[in-house]
């Protein structure tokens, strides 16, 4: 028919590059390995510095607990016994060990990897993937992405992309995999490694103390000829006497025999100033005050509420990376079990304050609530007397 109307094309970016000349081995250019040196190099930094994997640690923990609501009563109650006694792994239980993992691979890394695992029309389980194990490409329509699994000669194409669960951090434009919280770090961690290495040396130097025995012969020609032979029994003796474990001994000798302490005249360099220098940045990264890291630089330990809100501010942004995550692993449970209401993520309340501070709080609410309740009745004056 003449005013037939034409079947729209695929969309596809027109910004994404790479994609006007492909040659035949243009898949070199779209594939992105998230096994590479850069991202072990992020685990090792976790494991040579401790406050940095506290930091995580501490973030995976402040980001708290959630709940998943749906309006039908009784998906809502099978949503529930699904999200407490979901396999993690095939050794943990519960969608709350799940994301801790999910959460502070992608922390550590900037890209985090899970599947649902599906079995005989049924959520069997969650997992993990170690992300050596995984490859993303970019889709041929220059937006989307594709996961390949590398477990044989070649990467292969994941069968059921659906089920694979993938988060970036922070991306570059342009770029599939995120950035770690990591990123700037390790030229910072090394000069702190250096300083500890250094400390170590020098206490494994000055600790277990050294001795210079100086034998001095005197200018007449006896002790000129046998100057070697009584060094060597001066160093044989000097042995003798500090041998460990053993019974206290005196050193006596005859003639000019000086002894001091290798390294006592000199003055080990100060190194409280340029650790905390480089800790500063590493605190500043995370976000963390730093007495939650156990680090006590001021007067007082008390958090400041611009501090309070910034933090909490952090931890929303996280939340906002992760609800998506959990609504699709709860949307595909209700969809095998026949349900088509829509999950809920409630998140847990940020509680970063003391008690005395949630007292006054809860205190002013409540005070609050009552001139409410009072209204414009309680401020009308009382009506004069006839």
């Amino acid at each position: 028919m003449p005013f037939k109307r034409k079947k729209p094309s695929d969309a596809a970016v027109q910004t994404a590059g790479g994609r006007s000349s492909p040659h035949p081995f243009s898949l070199i250019d779209g594939y992105v390995p998230l096994g590479t040196p850069q991202m072990r190099l992020y685990a090792e930094l976790r494991e040579a510095v401790p406050v940095i994997d506290a930091a995580i640690t501490k973030i995976v923990r402040l980001v708290g607990g959630f709940d998943v609501r749906c309006a039908d009563a009784a998906a809502d109650a099978a949503l529930g016994r699904f999200m407490n006694s979901v396999a993690v792994g095939g050794n943990r239980i519960g969608i709350w060990s799940f994301m801790s993992s999910y959460f502070e691979q992608l922390l550590t890394f900037g890209t985090s990897v899970g599947e649902i695992v599906v079995g005989s029309g049924a959520v069997r389980g969650l997992y993990n993937a170690p992300l050596e194990n995984i490859e993303l490409r970019r889709a041929s329509d220059g937006f989307g992405v594709e996961v390949y699994a590398c477990g044989g000669v070649s990467p292969v194409r994941v069968k059921y992309p659906e089920l694979i669960l993938l988060s970036a951090l922070n991306p570059a434009p342009g770029e599939i995999s995120g950035c770690s919280l990591l990123k700037g770090l390790p030229f910072v961690s090394s000069v702190l490694l250096k300083i500890y290495n250094t400390i170590g040396l020098n206490w494994d130097r000055v600790g277990n103390v050294r001795f210079a025995v100086t034998y001095k012969p005197q200018n007449d020609a006896v002790d000129k000829a046998f100057a070697k032979e009584r060094a060597m029994q001066v160093a044989k003796e000097w042995g003798d006497a500090m041998q460990p474990g053993g019974r206290v001994k005196d050193f006596v000798t005859v003639g000019d025999v000086s002894i001091k302490v290798i390294g006592a005249d000199n003055q080990v360099l100060d190194s409280e100033i340029p650790v905390r220098q480089m800790l500063e940045q590493i605190v500043a990264k995370t976000g963390l005050p730093p007495f939650m890291l156990g680090l006590s630089w001021s007067s007082t330990e008390r958090m400041s509420s611009q501090q309070a809100d910034v933090l909490t501010s952090e931890l929303e942004g996280y939340r906002r990376v992760l609800t998506p995550v959990i609504e699709r692993i709860c949307r595909t449970f209700l969809r095998l079990n026949g349900f088509a209401c829509e999950p809920e993520v409630i998140w847990d309340d940020i509680t970063l304050q003391d008690e005395v501070e949630l007292s006054r709080a809860r205190l002013f609410n409540a005070q609050a609530a009552r001139l409410e309740a009072e209204g414009p009745a309680g401020k009308q004056p009382a009506p004069a007397a006839e």
